[in-house]
């Protein structure tokens, strides 16, 4: 590693080091609450976003990149989303996490961290994304007030299964919640009850449905929603992957009794039970 020789260069760093470094007592509190405001206002500012864009079939934005450069944007914009969402989700993006922030309260505050990317992703993709300008459909009449109830359907659907899976973990609050009070975080249990009990990913099932219920359909529409579905369909593999490492063979108990996606027709009695 290369050893800085200038003495003013070498004070410069040790002191951005110092600047950097989350103070103790009063400081722990004030760094916790300022990354609870951050965070919760990004998870609102960014689901908001998504909800306005997608209701007018992302034909109302911000971006003005020209075309057809603007098609090589907005395909960026849907990548980044879905990359980065997993690649943090893995070991050494978890690892990473941690290390974003300076001093010794990173891992505990990894989870608040990670919201707030996500956050300003979801921002970033619906707030800079560039129209093409083309309206192939929009609602009237008793089509815009069906198509409008299974959109915020879908909205409040994807609310209940994040409620299930535990709120604290989706919205991000666990991370400076557990700082504040000075205790490790802990992750809520295996999600089994709720919606659980009928499918085994219904945030992502939630979240697809969001995608194809808009009253308004424009190309843009269409290419988000088929490729955020095939994420959706894909991304869970590899939760399941973590699920199975973490919970063993109660979990492939739970996988084996109840369905990926599409939950059965009939009740069958060896659901489990809801806890």
């Amino acid at each position: 590693m290369r050893k800085w020789t200038d003495p003013r260069i070498a004070r410069l760093i040790t002191l951005i080091r110092a600047a950097l470094r989350p103070p103790a007592g009063a400081g722990r509190v004030a760094l916790a609450l300022t990354f609870g405001v951050l965070c919760h206002a990004l998870f609102a500012v960014g689901v908001l976003a998504m909800i306005v864009a997608m209701f007018f079939g992302l034909s109302e934005s911000l971006g003005s990149v020209p075309w057809p450069l603007a098609a090589l944007a907005n395909a960026a914009l849907i990548v980044q989303f879905p990359l980065v969402h997993s690649v943090l989700l893995t070991g050494r993006g978890g690892r990473l996490l941690a290390r974003l922030i300076p001093g010794p309260h990173g891992q505990t505050l990894a989870t608040t961290t990670y919201a707030i990317i996500a956050s300003a992703q979801l921002l970033a993709l619906f707030a800079l994304w560039t129209p093409s300008g083309i309206v192939w459909w929009r609602a009237e009449g008793v089509a815009f007030f069906a198509m409008t109830t299974a959109y915020a359907a879908s909205w409040l659907i994807l609310l209940k299964a994040s409620f299930d899976a535990g709120a604290e973990v989706q919205s991000g609050a666990l991370g400076w919640m557990s700082l504040l009070a000075r205790i490790r975080p802990v992750f809520p249990d295996m999600p089994t009850s709720g919606l659980f009990r009928l499918i085994r990913q219904p945030i992502y099932v939630a979240f697809t449905l969001t995608l194809w219920t808009p009253p308004v359909w424009t190309p843009d529409q269409l290419v988000l929603a088929v490729s955020l579905t095939a994420y959706c369909l894909l991304a869970p593999r590899l939760k399941e992957r973590r699920f199975a490492a973490r919970y063993g063979t109660r979990f492939d108990g739970y996988r084996a009794k109840v369905p990926y996606i599409l939950p059965r027709m009939t009740k069958t009695k060896d659901q489990p039970d809801a806890q």
